[in-house]
């Protein structure tokens, strides 16, 4: 192997190895686990049980929006920073350290006497230092390749990462996950390594497995990938950077591509992520489906975004990246759409037989192309942000582009559950993201599909 091509696998293995935080601790594993826990000890302390489910899902919920704050405004700042001192690699390390311990210090959420404010910082910590580390990992895309070559690259790290997850998913849910009820894991198994099924260790064992499962794939990552030498005329102090960080907010009022850009990724962005966080709600209230068939519809999703973003980069390359999120956001538009026409007693106002399996066959469909279209879209805007930068200054660039992935992460959500209690349907309340979804699309129009890297260069038109 040459020494680019394990410059670019060492670059794949940081997908492979911090995908299972958002796949195993914030969506199948902890997550759910955190709110079960922390709804029986609001019960134990004489909450009702309507009560006690809002104090538990209000806690993680302000967890995670201080999180996303922080995310927001610190990843432009910091990316300025690492790109006027050329270190990028040096973050890298040290948000790869938040995450491990963040993670690994889960394990002490115990079901007794919970600590649950703990949990929720030590999980935000580990959060925060995922999303900052994807960061500058993400501004390390422009000098592993050509450009041409780039979609490829983008997409092929995102499959891999899909799969990474999806192998430590299937790993948690086979040996360690125990069942509340049972004891017992998917394949009827007690806890592996004797952990103990009554305090729930099988199931903390999570935090510890996720920060050991990035430690040891991340070896790859830092033995092969070496960050392009700055040359020293090109080095900036830290004020000199964040002059430069603010010379560029300015300047999107001038560089329409790049605006456009960043305002489309932020609506179709948050759509799908409020996507991503609908469909379970939906699986369990409309067509009440078991944490079973849940668990299914994810590891479905997982397997289809891991194959449709290996074929996406390579349509990426043959295309460019923004047929590709076009293509990708009208999926899920149709997806939105069959959503909010289905229930178990009609398909679009056709009465369905009472035992019809259809909608339980349409919505797993939606589930596989929900995880085609999802990561595909997520891997092409990676590469499109790729071609409204340059190499000295991508941190900075995809600072701007998690600020706007950040900026709007609670309207999503907000318009939901608005709908939602408006018209007291589920299904209806997912009409707002086909709103969002539509808005990404359009401002899509004054994006340039070569990209608009004179942003980083160009003189601002003088002041009036």
């Amino acid at each position: 192997m040459t020494a680019e091509r394990r410059r670019i696998w060492g670059w794949y293995f940081f997908d492979w190895a911090s995908q299972p935080y958002n796949t195993l601790l914030l969506t199948f594993i902890f997550g759910p686990y955190f709110a079960e826990v922390a709804t029986a000890h609001y019960l134990a302390a004489g909450m009702a049980e309507g009560a006690a489910k809002a104090q538990a899902q209000a806690l993680w919920g302000v967890g995670l929006a201080a999180a996303g704050v922080a995310i927001a405004v610190l990843s432009p700042v910091l990316g300025a920073i690492a790109d006027g001192s050329g270190r990028r690699m040096l973050w890298i390390w040290a948000f790869s350290v938040a995450y491990v311990i963040g993670a690994a210090g889960l394990w002490t959420l115990a079901p007794e006497a919970p600590a649950l404010t703990q949990a929720v910082v030590l999980f935000c910590i580990g959060f925060v230092g995922m999303e900052f580390a994807t960061t500058f990992t993400n501004a390390l895309l422009p000098s592993l390749t050509d450009e041409g070559e780039i979609g490829a690259v983008s997409g092929s790290g995102f499959a891999f990462g899909y799969v990474g997850g999806l192998a430590a998913l299937i790993v948690m849910l086979l040996f360690f996950a125990e069942s509340g009820t049972t004891g017992r894991t998917l394949i009827g198994l007690p806890p592996a390594l004797g952990l103990d099924p009554a305090a729930r260790e099988g199931t903390r064992f999570v935090g510890p497995f996720v920060a050991l499962w990035y430690a040891v794939f991340m070896v790859p990552f830092f033995l092969w990938v070496r960050e392009p030498r700055r040359p020293p005329g090109l080095i900036r102090r830290a004020g000199e950077s964040i002059a430069d960080l603010w010379q560029s907010v300015r300047g999107l009022l001038h560089r329409r591509s790049l605006a456009a850009y960043l305002g489309s990724s932020m609506f179709y962005r948050d759509a799908l992520n409020g996507l991503y966080g609908f469909g379970g709600v939906y699986a369990v209230g409309v067509l009440g489906w078991s944490v079973t068939q849940v668990g299914v519809f994810g590891i479905l999703g997982a397997v289809t975004a891991a194959v449709a973003c290996w074929f996406g980069g390579r349509a990426d390359r043959a295309f460019g990246p923004r047929p590709v999120i076009i293509v990708s956001i009208l999926v899920l538009i149709g997806v939105c759409l069959i959503v909010v026409g289905m229930n178990r007693q009609a398909f679009f106002g056709v009465p369905l037989a009472e035992a019809s399996r259809l909608p339980d066959i349409l919505f797993y469909l939606c589930g596989g192309l929900i995880g085609a279209a999802g990561g595909t879209l997520q891997a092409a805007s990676r590469t499109l942000m790729v071609r409204h930068t340059t190499p000295e200054r991508a941190a900075e660039a995809f600072g701007l582009y998690a600020l706007s992935g950040k900026a709007t992460s609670f309207l999503a959500p907000a318009l939901i559950a608005a709908v939602s209690a408006a018209t007291g349907n589920q299904q209806v309340g997912i009409t707002p993201l086909i709103a969002l979804f539509l808005l990404g699309l359009v401002l899509l129009v004054w994006v340039r599909p070569d990209g608009e890297r004179a942003a980083w260069s160009a003189p601002l038109p003088a002041s009036r």
